[in-house]
């Protein structure tokens, strides 16, 4: 009786902790008939190795605004991470956010070092801009944006994220540099250009291949290919464990002092960052999702409005935190390609997000020749969705072609998204057909020339 007691006792044991976990993935969106762990697990992995390069680069941006960097890098984990798992539990959909780049060149370079703020009002500027994105977001404001934008610009995101990514990565491996004459050109051929070039190739190969997870093998293969040729260097003190940093000195030290004097420069650097953390979330979003299918049948993204939650609070808790905007990564668009669809992928992302503050060394390790395969094969696949715009209609073809160029040019996916929409109306009002455009797009339009004016 004993042992059929124990035996009993563990099949229980057993099935319980079945149930339990069976629970947890569907608190993911996770649904074991469509969806495989060892995929979400991978394309988790996938994205988090694209986008950990901010846990190197943010600290150091803010720290010219006078920031501690160690604090920084803690701040940045622990905003990133719980951002993230918003989108995972709430959202339940595949995508990560982190301090994004762009808004914290604004944060340091405009508001601090430009317009001489202290990083305390730019923390404040950042806290009111999440607090407005989360009134947005409960109101349905923020999701009525993205759906007045017409299906023909909504591909256009697409691949102009496609090729804004890929030129980040090209970029980032050295393949691209800057140039006075002819603002860029092709860079050196070196060990890291090579390896970049090298590794776009291989994980070509490997996607031919039908390979599961050719990205993520990519970046590891190229990583540890980097190290004799100096690529990837660990450093001679290099260690695998370090405690994490703290940051008790940047946490809840928002100065909301320039709101009382009604600072005019101030209210309008805040409306900047506004819809520049709006339209970089909102071209994420429908890029990757378009791309993936992740849309109904009218082309609107899955579970919208909980994403554009999950990036509200994200910005809040990082200004809380002590970092800036944090908004949904376009990165997020390699552990897409890579097979992830629900929250359990981001649930992933944020985990070794969490697990980076106590090895940063190791993660920060990673070269970005070793990214740069998975940022321009996604590029490469989100090329598909021109050919689902309408190129013979000159109303829909110039806006689509603006959005799309400039992306790259402009450095920015809000940019870009601005642009295609103004000359979208611009097309649509000049040439007569009014009946194209909604109230939402004519508002759009009007707002973002004041943006301009105002800049």
């Amino acid at each position: 009786m004993n042992n059929v007691d124990s035996h009993d006792v563990a099949v229980g044991l057993n099935f319980a902790k079945h149930k339990t976990k069976m629970k947890i993935l569907e608190l993911l969106g996770f649904n074991r008939n469509e969806h495989s762990i060892k995929v979400e697990v991978l394309a988790g992995v996938t994205t988090f190795l694209t986008m950990c390069y901010i846990l190197a680069v943010n600290p150091l941006i803010l720290g010219d605004a006078g920031m501690d960097r160690g604090a920084v890098f803690s701040a940045t984990v622990v905003a990133a991470a719980i951002a993230t798992l918003v989108m995972a539990f709430y959202a339940k959909l595949p995508f990560a956010l982190a301090s994004g780049m762009g808004l914290n060149a604004f944060f340091t370079y405009t508001l601090v070092i430009g317009m001489h703020y202290t990083w305390e009002q730019a923390l404040a500027a950042v806290f009111v801009e999440g607090v407005v994105f989360v009134v947005l977001t409960v109101f349905h404001i923020r999701e009525a944006i993205v759906n007045a934008i017409p299906h023909n610009l909504r591909y256009a995101i697409s691949v102009g994220i496609g090729l804004f990514i890929a030129f980040i990565g090209l970029k980032g491996g050295g393949v691209i540099v800057s140039n006075e004459a002819t603002l860029l050109t092709l860079g050196q051929w070196n060990a890291g250009s090579v390896l970049a070039v090298g590794g776009v190739l291989l994980g070509a190969v490997l996607l031919a291949l039908n390979i599961r997870g050719a990205l993520f093998i990519t970046i590891i293969l190229i990583s540890i290919v980097g190290i004799p040729f100096g690529v990837t260097n660990p450093g001679d003190d290099f260690t695998f464990v370090s405690l994490p940093y703290g940051f008790g000195d940047i946490v809840m030290k928002m100065d909301f002092s320039m709101f009382a004097t009604l600072d005019v420069n101030y209210l309008i650097a805040v409306f900047v960052l506004v819809f520049m953390d709006l339209f970089d979330t909102l071209g994420t979003l429908i890029g990757a999702s378009t791309n993936a299918g992740m849309v109904d049948s009218q082309g609107n993204v899955k579970n919208l409005n909980k994403a554009l939650m999950a990036d509200a609070v994200g910005t809040v808790a990082g200004a809380i935190c002590g970092t800036s905007t944090v908004t949904t990564y376009v990165e997020s668009s390699t552990g897409v390609s890579a097979g992830g669809r629900t929250g359990l992928t981001s649930l992933i992302v944020a985990l070794l997000f969490l697990v980076s503050l106590f090895f940063a060394p190791l993660f920060l390790s990673i070269p970005s020749a070793a990214t740069t395969s998975a940022l321009v094969l996604v590029g490469v696949m989100m090329m598909k969705s021109f050919v689902k715009i309408d190129m013979n209609d000159w109303t829909e073809a110039v806006p689509c072609f603006v959005t799309i160029i400039m992306m790259p040019l402009a450095y920015s996916i809000s940019e870009g998204i601005v642009m295609g929409l103004m000359a979208y109306v611009a097309m649509k009002v000049f040439t007569g057909r009014f009946k194209d455009l909604s109230i939402t797009m004519y508002v759009l339009a009007a707002l973002f020339v004041l943006r301009y004016v105002a800049m």
